[in-house]
């Protein structure tokens, strides 16, 4: 192996050992964040039931409002409450990051485990991101944390294992823009966030 070949896969590797780094991170900090989130959602959920006039404390104004979406067939898409499904998920997401924090080996089907729920869960995000938007017309902010945690997790999971499946591929080379294809993947639901809802926007200003 030549001089260059070798500092060449001393680099790859490097880049292979912080990106793992990186998704340890997102999985145990990402996980933890949305467990709470998802946690406080069915909190304020069993609040509801017991009370009708109970006014959420993520019911901000007419817009930022957990109650209104709370109350709408979007809040238990499967027949029970959504945050049920993220306490569940994000335990499980949490654990795994510890576990590779502490630096334990996780089988090549936990892995496949993993990014077939955060595919799943990117998916269905994005499902309610349209639905909070154009048939609710409210934002709940605890799941928009979800939302938050959820695309996080998503990306470095799946960037993680492309270079673990086919460092060599292009879409494996996308692991050297994580950062921005994540800032961009925020920007761009913000923006819609602003333009949808411009007219209340406007009248705080």
């Amino acid at each position: 192996m030549s001089a260059t070949m070798a500092r060449r896969a001393a680099a790859t590797a490097r880049h292979r050992n912080f990106l793992a780094r990186v998704t340890a991170w997102v999985l145990t900090l990402g996980g933890g964040i949305g467990l709470l989130a998802a946690g406080t959602l069915t909190v304020e959920k069993i609040n509801l039931l017991a009370d009708a006039d109970y006014v959420p404390t993520c019911s901000i104004n007419p817009i930022l409002s957990c109650g209104s979406v709370m109350t709408t067939p979007q809040a238990a898409a499967f027949g029970i409450p959504n945050p049920l499904l993220g306490i569940a998920g994000f335990a499980v997401v949490t654990t795994l990051g510890v576990l590779l924090l502490a630096r334990v080996r996780l089988p090549g089907w936990c892995w496949l485990g993993l990014q077939v729920g955060a595919t799943l869960g990117v998916v269905f995000v994005h499902w309610l991101i349209y639905q909070s938007l154009y048939v609710i017309s409210a934002l709940c902010p605890y799941c928009m944390v979800v939302w938050v945690v959820t695309i996080a997790i998503f990306l470095y999971t799946t960037l993680r294992n492309l270079g673990a499946v086919a460092p060599a591929s292009p879409l494996a080379r996308l692991a050297g823009y994580h950062s921005l294809i994540l800032v961009v993947w925020y920007l761009v639901i913000m923006l819609v966030i602003l333009v949808r809802f411009w007219d209340y926007w406007s009248t705080l200003w």
